[in-house]
């Protein structure tokens, strides 16, 4: 936590000689890194809060590696499912080995269905809880209000400007993943 308090301020004395050189420059320079830094401070700290509410509450389910999910939708090839099919524990009789008669189609398709999970109110309050975060909101105001005062003001120049939200991303990305681990 110490090093990422000193980045930030290193970072901020470097920014604060700039008015030495311009006051233009200077209020391009720390408007930019102020909103980028704050952005991605306030998503990195939002998901953190959602994340351990999510572990308090319990609510959370085992996730799949994102790549099984893609390669395996419908977990086809999973070990521990096919082992629990293959042993029975799973209460599924072996389609291939049941008589035509024997199978209830009805039955089946409703079983499969249950599975299947669908949109509902819980799963969009737990996806907007993140979303609607006022770390998360506050500083994209900041970010607008900023860039529409330094344009009005007639101090905008895009050649600091973008290069210090580049600089904010990287600053804020680094003392996120130091402050947060």
């Amino acid at each position: 936590m110490k090093k990422a308090i000193s980045i930030f301020f290193i970072t901020q004395v470097l920014i604060i000689s700039t008015y030495f050189y311009s006051s233009s420059m200077f209020a391009n320079i720390e408007v930019a890194f102020l909103s980028a830094f704050l952005v991605i401070a306030g998503a990195s700290l939002a998901y953190k809060k959602m994340v351990d509410s999510q572990l308090r509450s319990k609510s959370f389910e085992e996730k799949r590696d994102i790549l099984d999910e893609i390669e395996d939708p419908h977990e086809l090839y999973d070990d521990k499912v096919n082992d629990e099919v293959r042993e029975g524990t799973l209460g599924y009789v072996e389609i291939n080995e049941a008589n035509a008669d024997e199978l209830d189609l009805k039955t089946i398709v409703k079983e499969e269905k249950a599975k299947i999970k669908t949109f509902s109110v819980k799963s969009m309050k737990y996806g907007a809880r993140g979303t609607v975060s006022l770390y998360r909101i506050a500083p994209y105001i900041f970010l607008i209000l900023s860039f529409i005062a330094l344009k009005n003001n007639e101090l905008l120049d895009l050649r600091f400007y973008l290069p210090s939200l580049a600089l904010g991303i990287v600053v804020g990305s680094i003392i996120s993943k130091k402050s947060l681990s």
